[in-house]
């Protein structure tokens, strides 16, 4: 990533891409996620202890269906989508506010023709992700809404 330690402000010189923000293919090697991109727009440099992100997930993409102990505050700006959100799928509208609390379950997917951009909010310091066991995903099938919703 550009490090950008002095800069106050960061112009958006295209819709959805920032200046001086490398654009970046997200956990595409482990198959967990599909056509997701993520830019950080801001980081650890700016000494505000939180992680401001944007992510593109494509059309008929999503998210990799995962839960930690770090929380996320999640706002869409961009297209159509809906997300697991623990235990309940909600159907995203642009610039609603999504809380992902400590150890929920959540997957973002984008609408099948067109992407779902959102910001995302995290602390710099952050636990990894764990992905659900056998016995975790057969339990979260077990409600036929989120068994038509899980990509995995």
């Amino acid at each position: 990533m550009t490090t950008r330690t002095t800069d106050s402000h960061v112009t958006q010189p295209e819709p959805y891409r920032w200046q001086g923000v490398d654009l970046l293919a997200y956990k595409e090697a482990d198959g967990t996620f599909r056509s997701v991109t993520r830019q950080v727009l801001t980081d650890a440099e700016h000494g505000q202890g939180v992680s401001l992100r944007y992510f593109e997930v494509g059309p008929g993409g999503h998210t990799t269906l995962e839960k930690h102990e770090h929380t996320h505050v999640v706002i869409p700006i961009r297209g159509r989508g809906s997300a697991l959100v623990v235990d309940r799928v909600v159907e995203l509208e642009l610039n609603d506010v999504v809380f992902v609390p400590s150890w929920g379950w959540h997957q973002f997917r984008a609408a099948d023709d067109e992407p779902l951009g959102f910001l995302c909010s995290v602390t710099v310091e952050r636990d990894r992700p764990v992905r659900p066991t056998a016995d975790e995903l057969e339990e979260l099938r077990r409600d036929p809404a989120l068994a038509a919703f899980l990509r995995v």
